[in-house]
């Protein structure tokens, strides 16, 4: 790991306190966490981390899907889900936005690392591509 800064982006206090704790034992950089889809635009706005975890559901008037679509549209961060629901609509939805990864609660340790090491890769690899 070469402390790449991630943004987690969880409504629920205890869980956001318990990803980041994960986070920086993996060797990641959390400069924030954002409870809602506007906290979450706002804060990548300011840290522009290397990569944003997102939840879908989230408080507010933007849920976690609206949120990520706008980051990645306007900053280029890439994006991966972390959330307990996965009905068909909202795979979907989630789907349109191009994320980088999508992982259902409760996760493994493991898969989180994985996931989050893939998707940076793969980011990594389409900016090489485009340039």
């Amino acid at each position: 790991m070469s402390g790449e800064k991630i943004l987690v982006v969880e409504d629920e206090n205890i869980v956001a306190l318990g990803i980041k704790k994960m986070l920086k034992g993996m060797g990641f950089r959390v400069p924030s966490i954002a409870a809602s889809g506007e906290e979450a635009i706002q804060k990548a706005e300011i840290t522009f981390p290397d990569l944003v975890l997102m939840d879908i559901m989230l408080k507010g008037e933007i849920d976690g899907i609206e949120a990520a679509e706008k980051i990645y549209d306007t900053m280029d961060i890439p994006v991966v889900y972390l959330t307990a629901y996965s009905d068909d609509k909202m795979l979907e939805r989630a789907k349109r936005t191009n994320p980088y990864g999508y992982i259902m609660k409760p996760f493994e340790e493991k898969s989180l690392q994985s996931t989050i090491k893939l998707a940076l890769d793969n980011y990594r690899k389409e900016k090489e591509k485009k340039e």
